[in-house]
């Protein structure tokens, strides 16, 4: 009885993760649709205009607003959502990922990080929506402005990392600080590149929400492949 108690509370909690997770998928994907469409609508602009324009020194718009060191402080946090260091932290996780014989979560994490990339490229192309022009800009950019790219691969890759490093740990305190790890990078990106003038504030907004969906879907397949196979007996 009491073993079948037990395979009821989990069964249970398993249910629940699942449909939560679900409804977090469903509802990201909404949000994105509808922003996509109120951006296209135009009815974006107005605060994307205001928020863009409030980092900057009205007197000068080449300026941006703060001290003069922070600009290059954001240039170092945008680099934090470049191909070069995402590739490099990828490189990292799936060795300790190798070194602990998870290699289905190995092969997840190579088609999660490359699945975020390949859809970015996509959805920018379909919406091909231009880089704000009020301002100069800080930094280089060689692509269309929604999503911001910087902001859904990084949200994508550290949360999904996250996930991945978090579904082998045991205990609670070290899944929630490498979540929390992950959110705060994650936003930095994204500020950074409103900061330094590279992008609507709306195209971090779907960059987020994008990459922040696509981590959930990864992150309950990589649930499925170790919490799941690990049932109670």
């Amino acid at each position: 009885m009491k073993m079948l108690k037990h395979w009821r509370t989990y069964t249970t909690r398993q249910e629940f993760v699942v449909l939560a997770v679900l409804v977090l998928v469903l509802g990201g994907i909404w949000g994105f649709v509808k922003l996509a469409i109120e951006i296209n609508q135009g009815e974006t602009r107005t605060v994307d205009v205001a928020l863009l324009l409030a980092l900057r020194n009205t007197a000068n718009l080449a300026q941006s607003i703060g001290p003069t060191w922070l600009p290059e402080v954001m240039r170092d946090f945008t680099a934090l959502g470049g191909v070069a260091v995402l590739s490099l932290l990828t490189l990292c996780v799936i060795g300790y990922l190798l070194l602990l014989r998870q290699y289905r979560l190995v092969a997840l994490v190579a088609v999660a990080i490359g699945g975020a990339v390949i859809l970015n490229l996509i959805l920018k192309q379909g919406f091909d929506r231009p880089r704000p022009d009020l301002v100069p800009h800080a930094t280089q950019v060689y692509s269309t402005s929604f999503p911001s790219g910087h902001s859904m691969v990084s949200a994508a890759t550290y949360l999904t990392l996250a996930a991945m490093v978090a579904s082998v740990q045991t205990k609670r305190r070290l899944k929630i600080y490498f979540l929390g790890v992950a959110i705060v990078v994650m936003v930095l990106v994204g500020i950074s590149r409103i900061y330094l003038g590279v992008h609507w504030p709306t195209d971090v907004l779907g960059g987020w929400t994008a990459g922040a969906t696509w981590a959930l879907i990864c992150w309950l397949v990589a649930w499925w492949f170790t919490d799941a196979t690990n049932q109670p007996m």
